[in-house]
């Protein structure tokens, strides 16, 4: 389908969706469309809450009660996160059946705050307030890898693995990113050794819970909602078990080549060791994640190959993970 019917069924599919928390009256408002479709609800013409309708084959309904239960976990250590709220059931996922397929529905709480990204739009003389939020931001993951090494996770608790098979296995989370067709035969050449030469690192550091644990997985500016001074993390879409250098690699991908690179490495570094520990040693495979993440987005650009976002992203991060893989190949 092209986008604009794509955009067209998700919102009719969103209308179906409100009818089981009796909003069928309610003001929806696409927001965003690239991994699902999310809505801002509106009731007399005031923010009330957010409708996400998830992708199809991406989460199952345990996955999704699983997601609401970490959130749960996190606030209760301070660690604000949006309330899930339920259908007039009682339900906190809905699935509604369309005739592609059947699509899982959740709603939260509307939180008026400004994204941490807001900066990014700034000109260069706030290169200092970037830095700053990328303190923050690492001081924000050391809390939640805090939490998540200490919990005990429920029974049936379900979430997909940013592991060796969940980043370069046969079937990987976000795509086989060796089928990109936009790679060349050459390029492939050097992402496969420079996998074979991944595998062989990443089993050798293992998981070892100091360094491996639940993880937000999406730690992007973006995700961080600023309220009257409080801190929300939101969209946990791809949290799941990962490396806590994984997390790092997320927001620091797109600044790879830029000047203040380094400046924001350091700043997230120093964030992080404020409130968990991170020696050295283990940190110098930062390099080795930041290939793994831009593989991931790889696959993403695979699976998505037809939205417009996948077709103007492609050759800038296949430039950027081609010079990441060639150097981790060329690598002693």
């Amino acid at each position: 389908m092209t986008n604009t019917e794509t955009t067209e069924s998700a919102e009719g599919i969103a209308r179906r969706a409100l009818a089981s928390y009796g909003l069928s009256h309610a003001g929806l408002e696409l927001l965003k469309f690239r991994e699902n479709a999310v809505f801002k609800v509106s009731v007399n013409e005031q923010a009330n809450s957010v409708l996400r309708v998830h992708r199809p084959n991406y989460h199952d309904q345990r996955a999704l009660r699983s997601e609401t239960t970490w959130m749960r976990a996190l606030n209760e250590v301070g660690i604000r996160t949006p309330t899930v709220r339920p259908t007039v059931e009682g339900a906190l996922v809905t699935e509604i059946n369309a005739a592609d397929s059947n699509y899982f529905c959740d709603l939260v709480e509307w939180i008026d705050g400004v994204q941490l990204d807001s900066i990014d739009e700034q000109t260069e003389t706030n290169d200092a307030e970037l830095v700053s939020a990328y303190r923050l931001l690492g001081n924000l993951a050391a809390q939640v890898h805090n939490q998540a090494v200490d919990w005990i996770t429920p029974e049936n608790f379900k979430r997909h693995a940013w592991d060796v098979e969940g980043l370069i296995g046969s079937d990987p989370v976000m795509g086989r990113f060796w089928e990109l067709e936009a790679l060349t035969s050459e390029q492939l050449k050097v992402l496969e050794t420079a996998r074979g030469k991944l595998r062989t690192e990443l089993e050798t550091l293992g998981e070892d819970s100091r360094y491996f644990s639940l993880i937000h997985a999406d730690l992007l500016a973006e995700n961080i909602l600023v309220q009257n001074q409080n801190i929300h993390l939101i969209d946990f879409d791809d949290f799941g078990y990962g490396w806590h250098l994984f997390e790092f690699a997320t927001p620091l991908f797109f600044y790879l080549g830029d000047a203040i690179f380094e400046d924001l490495r350091a700043a997230l570094l120093e964030g992080y060791r404020e409130q968990r520990a991170m020696p050295d040693e283990h940190f110098k495979h930062l390099d080795t994640f930041l290939l793994a993440r831009g593989l991931t987005y790889l696959g993403w650009l695979h699976t998505r190959k037809t939205t417009d976002t996948a077709i103007a992203l492609t050759p800038d991060i296949i430039e950027t993970v081609m010079a990441l893989a060639e150097n981790y190949v060329g690598a002693d």
